[in-house]
């Protein structure tokens, strides 16, 4: 067999991805280049990938092509209708980031929430060595304890931040975004009542049609001043723009996101005008990425090679 890794710098440039040579003749490509991309996997048995999109335009010259691997859970780069009809096999990872995702998503909550970058620039400027005082609590802060989680996204990473949440003495609402979901365990309420309920707002839903710029400028309008808002789930859910205006305006207290519209993030994009990182801290697609997350990952990705080879595939995608 041979594997074609295209963006194996994607999984971390510190993993040893050498087992993968068990499998067959494996050839590395730290990151994909739209313009010998083709050429790379032509004569690909097996191929791995993240975002290069998987379509016939890229494909049609990949006579050997059986499987394609993707290392992530979502398969939207994929073009279902081609690769069924050439009967290529499609498989993801998933679950391997929730423990990674979950703890990002508090470490972010609390880097805005006690406003740390203040207090750590207020040590470290010199002031507080000036102040003759013991304690410093100008930027005023709260505790958790009573607040109100409210998540949009009640899937596997929403109900472990849900479980963390509920830990710190939050009461946790969730929003379910297919209107399907329901867990006994937490409250489930209409979107707008979320938004109008919730101290903080922590997003772990799937981009879709009903997702896409779910946070706008009115979802910004219906929020608590003091809400907090995170975004860990796809960036086009909430609107950058609309963001950006709703923190110059104060409407909302602060934002973390770790996911953007458009990945890297623009050096124009409005919100970089905000350098106020007790206002706005954003993180580089980051939170899925522990060491312990991407070894998962890659671990799995061996396994769905490794399983197709042995006539078992698993974690199979059809659509």
């Amino acid at each position: 067999m041979k594997i074609v890794f295209m963006e194996a710098d994607s999984l971390g440039t510190d993993l040893d991805l050498g087992y993968f040579q068990t499998l067959g003749d494996v050839t590395y490509y730290g990151t994909e280049d739209g313009k010998v991309n083709a050429e790379r996997i032509k004569e690909a048995d097996v191929i791995v990938a993240n975002k290069v999109p998987m379509n016939e335009e890229l494909l049609k010259d990949c006579k050997n092509l059986k499987l394609i691997c993707i290392s992530a859970t979502g398969t939207n780069v994929v073009d279902f209708d081609y690769v069924n009809r050439r009967n290529i096999t499609v498989t993801n990872v998933a679950g391997y980031s929730t423990e990674s995702v979950a703890q990002h998503t508090f470490a972010m909550l609390f880097y805005l929430y006690e406003k740390l970058s203040y207090y750590d620039e207020y040590v470290k400027g010199g002031k507080y060595s000036e102040s003759g005082m013991f304690a410093h609590f100008d930027n005023l802060f709260y505790e958790l304890q009573d607040k109100t989680m409210g998540i949009i996204g009640l899937g596997q990473i929403g109900r472990r931040v849900a479980s963390l949440a509920r830990g710190f003495g939050m009461h946790v609402i969730y929003f379910s975004t297919t209107g399907n979901h329901e867990d006994p365990n937490f409250e489930r309420v209409p979107f707008e009542e979320l938004l109008q309920r919730s101290d903080v707002i922590s997003v772990h839903a799937p981009l879709n049609e009903k997702t896409y710029h779910l946070l706008d400028e009115k979802a910004f309008h219906q929020m608590k001043s003091s809400a907090i808002v995170l975004n860990l789930g796809r960036g086009p859910i909430l609107c950058q723009n609309d963001l950006a205006k709703a923190l110059k305006k104060g409407e909302i207290q602060a934002a973390g996101i770790d996911v953007m519209e458009k990945e890297p993030i623009p050096a124009e994009d409005e919100l970089m005008d905000i350098q106020d990182s007790t206002r706005l801290l954003i993180t580089p697609h980051m939170a899925w990425g522990t060491v312990e997350a991407r070894n998962r990952l890659a671990r799995a990705v061996y396994q769905n090679i490794e399983s197709f080879m042995n006539g078992t595939p698993i974690h199979v995608v059809k659509e």
